[in-house]
């Protein structure tokens, strides 16, 4: 049995008054603008709080909404905000790009739904109208164990849950790391750091093992300063401050790497801005290297070496193994990763004397 959907959860949804969603279901003119009804309908249809609805009489000149509860036709991107994980960032909002787009090339519909709700995520939904779910980046467990319970298929990006098994999707985190790692030892460098806090996502521990293997086999000692594994911040204010007071000690005690392979490039970003700051010239005296190639890794001065993962395709690809998992349920689970191109720019460089 679904539970039943109110016009409160669906005015917290959009973030309009429940006036606002009273009035643009009702089927009388006035109240709302014609774009803003038009939000609340497919909102409304989309989480099902016609279902099971008895069709009111409305005058003439107003029909009453109508839906076919029996088609499946819709598929919702979860994407909560946390850890910047938003439309407008520069690596999510491209992948949510590439899932939209390719789903409207297949005529399929698309929820975004960007918020966690104060009620269960069952509330919400109408199982009999999705066709599936993506989620973009961290989801909760609690939050798959919902989706796994109401017996929607779901794919994640970018994300793995140990306790809730489904179709997963990353880069190739492990193999670019040890590609950048292997191209800086090549440089020269035998001094090098990892930098990211290695419980902040899978991706990040995929990294961090990618560049450890590859010291480990050319006979390199680790010795990782523990706080630039394990330095918090969330924003790049943050993150510099953070990194500032790290680098700072190594410094002061002869300890600087020659280069340090970051585990995105916005952590890489802060990294030359510290250096920057504490007059070490990279990369003369330092070489950095980040991970992702947003659109901020060209800008920045020096133009930063990373790894560019095709965000647009990564979301693309993802719709393909939700339809996938739909025509094939019974087949085993999947993890795929896809691969990423190392880019050279010049925040990298052969180690002086080298």
């Amino acid at each position: 049995m679904v539970n039943k959907v109110t016009m409160q959860q669906i005015a917290d949804h959009l973030g309009v008054s429940k006036f606002a969603v009273s009035k643009a279901l009702s089927g009388k003119p006035g109240g709302v603008s014609a774009e803003t009804r038009d939000k609340i309908v497919s909102v409304a249809t989309q989480l099902g709080y016609f279902v099971n609805k008895q069709t009111k009489t409305t005058s003439k000149r107003n029909k009453p909404v109508s839906v076919n509860t029996n088609t499946r036709d819709t598929v919702i991107l979860l994407v909560p905000k946390v850890r910047y994980q938003t439309r407008d960032s520069y690596f999510w909002g491209r992948i949510i790009d590439g899932i939209t787009e390719e789903l409207a090339d297949r005529d399929i519909s698309a929820l975004v739904v960007t918020e966690y709700f104060k009620d269960n995520f069952s509330n919400l939904i109408n199982p009999s109208g999705v066709l599936g779910i993506i989620g973009v980046g961290f989801i909760a467990s609690k939050m798959l164990l919902e989706i796994r319970n109401l017996g929607i298929p779901f794919v994640l990006v970018d994300h793995e849950d140990p306790l809730i098994p489904s179709d997963v999707l990353f880069m190739n985190n492990v193999e670019c790391t040890r590609r950048v790692t292997n191209y800086l030892i090549g440089c020269g460098h035998s001094k090098l750091q990892f930098v990211g806090n290695t419980r902040y996502a899978r991706s990040f521990i995929d990294r961090y093992n990618g560049y450890r293997t590859m010291m480990e086999e050319h006979g390199l000692a680790l010795n990782q300063e523990e706080g630039l594994i394990s330095f918090e911040g969330e924003n790049r204010s943050e993150m510099t401050e953070a990194l500032e007071a790290i680098v700072k000690e190594l410094i002061n005690e002869q300890r600087l790497p020659t280069a340090f392979v970051c585990a995105n490039d916005s952590i890489a970003i802060c990294m030359m801005t510290v250096l920057g700051k504490l007059s070490v010239q990279v990369p003369e005296q330092c070489s950095v290297t980040g991970f992702d190639n947003i659109q901020d890794a060209e800008w920045a001065k020096p133009a930063l070496s990373t790894v560019n993962v095709q965000k647009e395709a990564l979301g693309r690809r993802a719709v393909e193994m939700l339809l996938r998992r739909l025509d094939h349920p019974d087949n085993l689970q999947e993890k795929v990763l896809l691969a990423g191109e190392f880019i050279i720019r010049e925040s990298t460089a052969l180690k002086k004397g080298g």
